[in-house]
């Protein structure tokens, strides 16, 4: 979809379609349609309106890039998903990206999943810096959509979850959506009012996907061009990676959180988040939730919690690419304790299982990667999993038995940040 007229990257460029403008000296559309073809994925309808004629004199029919490109050129301005009711040769499946993101990512995996789900719609969400002013999107624990937050929404607490332009549509589900005007907007005329009567499901990536479309995401996307991250987010790439413990690392550590209000952020914890996110980390928490076994929480409740969190985050400019929790707890004798939990598993902490999972859903090279805690247990997790162990001393542990000269010592996570934007290629 590249016929918008882009009103917000005006003060950048004015004279062209907002998809038109180079970044680094590539127009925004190229770069997309550059990692179609990596993908394998070479016809490719470009829908053109507002000043499109410098996308067909740019791209013509696609043969200089080695691929096929045709157009549908808006007589006048049918929104994000008017050209699709009247586009006549789409395919069963096929993939429809909003023109104006910096993208690059494996689509392999995008479609692998859109085939498991047997989805009628897949969006592609992703955790970004600023989801207090972005769509949200709430999915189940299939990753089917059972909700959907707007920009201008009210909200509370709430899992960052962003909706990041990129979506399969299957052409059945277009057929049986009644086109209820001439201009329509693919959010909030198609996709949210057929979330509980089709199969549209969320698939969660941490690969770089941005909106440039104001001056100050622009300026980011073209330093993060400049760096290589945008083609180093790619999860057919080996990742790196900054595991987290949670009470006493990211929050104030007060025994066992049980309930959301009881959650505040460490001075400087979503800094240093931010700062690993802008240096191309992933950012994943990894922690013991006993509590779980014990009885003294439900899952609801923990969810709500770690929501809070993601919210508080947010609100900062920070957030963590997935959260990995342990509810097991092996020992027994608590009043009110769930017996199905309480095992000796292979996930709970100093045991890798977690690190492991996280390894295996994202590519992740370990040897590169650093697990940052405040306990003993997460110095040996890290050595367990074959990742840096960082120590961060000002929580409530210590790591008096851990000899591992490996071991790097800061006082707070936002020194560990600063030592990592001084030493991006220590590992």
């Amino acid at each position: 979809m590249a016929g918008g007229k882009g009103t917000r990257a005006a003060s950048i460029a004015s004279d062209i379609p907002k998809p038109m403008i180079p970044v680094c000296g590539k127009p925004i559309l190229e770069y997309q349609i550059d990692c179609l073809i990596k993908n394998k994925l070479t016809d490719i309808i470009i829908v053109v309106g507002h000043l499109g004629n410098h996308i067909k004199e740019h791209f013509t029919d696609g043969s200089r890039f080695n691929c096929n490109i045709s157009y549908y050129t808006e007589t006048e301005p049918l929104g994000t998903a008017g050209a699709l009711f009247k586009i006549n040769n789409l395919s069963d499946n096929f993939i429809l990206l909003n023109g104006d993101v910096i993208l690059d990512m494996n689509f392999k995996r995008m479609i692998s999943f859109h085939k498991e789900k047997k989805a009628d719609v897949t969006l592609a969400v992703h955790p970004n810096s600023h989801p207090f002013d972005s769509a949200l999107i709430i999915s189940d624990t299939n990753n089917k959509i059972t909700g959907w937050i707007n920009r201008e929404d009210e909200r509370s607490y709430y899992k960052n979850t962003v909706n990041a332009g990129v979506h399969i549509l299957s052409l059945n589900f277009l057929k049986k959506c009644t086109q209820p005007k001439v201009k329509i907007d693919l959010d909030r005329d198609i996709l949210k009012p057929n979330i509980l009567t089709s199969e549209i499901y969320a698939y969660c990536t941490p690969e770089y996907i941005k909106d440039m479309g104001t001056p100050e995401r622009y300026a980011q996307v073209t330093t993060d061009i400049e760096k290589g991250i945008v083609h180093s987010k790619n999860l057919s790439v080996k990742q790196k990676a900054v595991f987290l413990d949670r009470d006493g690392t990211i929050n104030i550590y007060n025994c066992f959180i049980r309930k959301p209000e009881e959650f505040e952020l460490i001075e400087g914890a979503a800094e240093a988040i931010k700062i690993m996110n802008r240096l191309g980390y992933l950012v994943i928490l990894i922690t013991n939730q006993p509590v779980i076994a014990r009885g003294e929480i439900d899952f609801q409740t923990l969810d709500l919690i770690h929501m809070k969190m993601e919210t508080d985050l947010g609100k900062q400019g920070a957030y963590l690419d997935d959260i990995f929790y342990c509810p097991h707890h092996p020992d027994k004798g608590f009043e009110g304790e769930r017996p199905e939990y309480k095992i000796d598993c292979d996930c709970r902490k100093p045991k890798p299982g977690m690190i492991l999972k996280a390894s295996e859903k994202f590519n992740i090279d370990l040897s590169k990667s650093y697990m940052a805690g405040d306990h003993n247990r997460d110095m040996q997790t890290a050595i367990n999993a074959g990742c840096k162990p960082v120590f961060i001393s000002g929580g409530e542990g210590n790591i008096n038995d851990i000899t591992s000269a490996n071991v790097l010592n800061f006082p707070s996570l936002i020194e560990f940040a600063y030592f990592l934007n001084r030493n991006d290629n220590y590992c």
